[in-house]
């Protein structure tokens, strides 16, 4: 593998050459679709940097007509999921759960650089991304696994929808703001009937997304769980509850004047009344690559403000 010492950025960049043992041959590159310039993407500048260390990169095909990119080999999702051995998403953590839906089932792992407002998913810095790349390529990563949920929506026992989330699947009101009614099984047993807004199904990913919006706790990534949060429920009574990863929740809407399925909030599907809503473990998950010494609690530290003076 050539290996390149960032001499001077970003004025020139030179690299001194020395060779070591290559993991990833082929690398991807994927932008966020929207609001995106090829002056704020540095898409081209990474796809440089990583052809001179002798990588073979590919562009995503929407990624690289928004950006009007002509100079380097594009490829589908797909393609890039059969191929890649590595997925390198520049956007926000929207762009990240868009691409990891769309690669759910592949093993190629994930690696995020921050161009949005969190970060929880993309944790490489764009001002340090040179850097922090070299590092990762050179073996200086951690690797964690996160599970997806799978979605099916069953009407008159047919499958009418499937999806999958890596945040959250959201049953929630239509555009009418009526409260909508539902019923929860879990693992086949009945738990409880609900009047509210709607409930989150959340990963531990997304524990820290909508379902905290919601009054949900927070899910370390390594736990093999989910937890299901209730949005502004007609009863004080009504508390999340976290489940074991392997349990099979359902719920059935029993009254909704128009309700609808939101998944990572880009999703949806709208229900009605008598419909089957089947949530599962998906049964590959996803792999996120990290910058060695990663810190989940440091992340939460910066990201939620805890000890600063706001």
């Amino acid at each position: 593998m050539l290996l390149y010492k960032k001499i001077h950025q970003p004025e020139s960049r030179r690299y001194k050459v020395q060779t070591m043992p290559k993991r990833f041959k082929t690398i991807a590159l994927v932008g966020k679709y929207e609001n995106a310039t090829p002056e704020e993407s540095h898409l081209t500048d990474l796809a440089d940097f990583l052809r001179q260390r002798g990588y073979v990169v590919l562009i995503a095909h929407n990624t690289a007509n928004l950006l009007g990119i002509g100079d380097h080999a594009t490829a589908g999702l797909i393609e890039i999921g059969e191929r890649a051995d590595l997925v390198i998403v520049l956007g926000g953590d929207g762009t990240i759960l868009s691409i990891a839906r769309a690669l759910a089932g592949y093993t190629v792992p994930l690696l995020g650089v921050n161009q949005g407002r969190l970060g929880f998913l993309t944790d490489v810095s764009q001002d340090r991304m040179f850097d922090t790349l070299a590092k990762v390529l050179d073996g200086e990563f951690e690797e964690e696994d996160r599970l997806l949920l799978d979605t099916s929506i069953v009407r008159q026992e047919k499958t009418i929808f499937s999806a999958c989330a890596l945040n959250d699947v959201v049953v929630s009101k239509g555009a009418s703001g009526r409260v909508i009614e539902f019923g929860v099984r879990i693992d086949g047993e009945f738990v409880y009937s609900q009047r509210s807004d709607g409930l989150v199904i959340a990963t531990p990913t997304g524990s820290t997304a909508y379902a905290l919006s919601a009054g949900g706790p927070i899910l370390h990534p390594s736990l093999e769980a989910f937890v299901l949060v209730p949005i502004c429920a007609h009863t004080l009574t009504a508390r999340p509850i976290v489940v074991n990863s392997q349990a099979v929740v359902e719920l059935e809407l029993t009254h909704a004047d128009d309700a609808r399925v939101h998944f990572d909030g880009q999703r949806h599907c709208d229900i009605r009344m008598g419909d089957l809503v089947r949530i599962t473990r998906a049964p590959s998950p996803v792999r996120l690559l990290h910058p060695r010494h990663y810190s989940y609690y440091r992340t939460l530290r910066e990201k939620l403000y805890w000890g600063k003076k706001l």
